[in-house]
């Protein structure tokens, strides 16, 4: 299928960019450094842990900690990877012919998506290795861990498909990522908002994806976190097929 097409050419485009190695190792190097600090504070307090009713466990201690700092990490990132999706081939004009091929924007847009997921997925896995290694000298809670990595997962995907919205709109990657950064960023604290007004504050809560992630986080798994997220990723998704919908009938 071309949506695959499409999403190996973003893949391997991606690796054979500076920025995309780059970002690997500054990520991999600030979630190892975190990894190592928590694993020595817990192995510092460990005594007096043992003592306590309910302590947290390796995995609160170790794990969520980890997923909750990539998380804000990745709020940064994630605009910088995703800003060249359209907004380059607009501005090189190769967006014209790609819309030329016999594909449709529906293809386009999942493939450039897919191909930014995958880069995503795969740096979620080398944060989630680190974690795991501790199951060789001690017990995780494997329902939260996993909870946790499907939480990251998910708030990946909105920032993928909110970042190639913001991509689609304009000709300027810079612009794209600066946009997608305030997006995020908004959509991150809303529920701040809503904290002085019973009215709306519900509202505002679920609008929030920090909200969302801290409940799976928690390893507090609901269906409705998950459709928040899913419903968010679909709604970017048809909105870029759209813009590219009526950028194609302009040209």
């Amino acid at each position: 299928m071309m949506i695959f097409t499409i999403a190996w050419r973003e893949l391997r485009n991606l690796f054979l960019s500076p920025l995309a190695w780059c970002v690997l190792a500054v990520i991999q190097f600030i979630i190892a450094w975190i990894f190592l600090i928590q694993v020595d504070n817990f192995l510092k307090f460990a005594p007096t842990l043992a003592g306590m009713a309910n302590a947290p466990g390796v995995t609160d201690a170790i794990a969520s900690p980890i997923f909750s700092t990539a998380s804000v990490i990745m709020l940064l990132v994630v605009p910088i990877m995703s800003m060249r999706l359209i907004a380059e081939e607009r501005r090189s004009g190769t967006l014209s012919l790609l819309q030329s091929a016999p594909v449709s924007m529906t293809e386009i847009v999942l493939g450039k998506y897919l191909g930014l997921l995958l880069f995503l997925i795969i740096m979620l896995g080398f944060m989630t290795v680190m974690p795991l290694s501790l199951a060789v000298g001690t017990h995780l809670d494997y329902g939260k861990l996993f909870s946790g990595v499907l939480g990251l997962g998910l708030l990946l995907g909105a920032f993928a498909s909110a970042g190639l919205f913001i991509s689609t709109l304009t000709k300027q990657p810079v612009v794209a990522a600066i946009s997608c950064f305030g997006l995020l960023l908004m959509l991150w604290i809303i529920s701040w908002a809503g904290s002085g007004d019973d009215r709306y504050s519900p509202v505002f809560h679920y609008l929030s994806l920090l909200d969302h992630y801290g409940a799976l986080l928690r390893g507090s798994f609901n269906s409705t976190d998950v459709l928040y997220y899913l419903l968010f990723i679909t709604t970017f998704l048809v909105l870029s097929i759209r813009r590219l919908d009526a950028y194609r009938l302009q040209h």
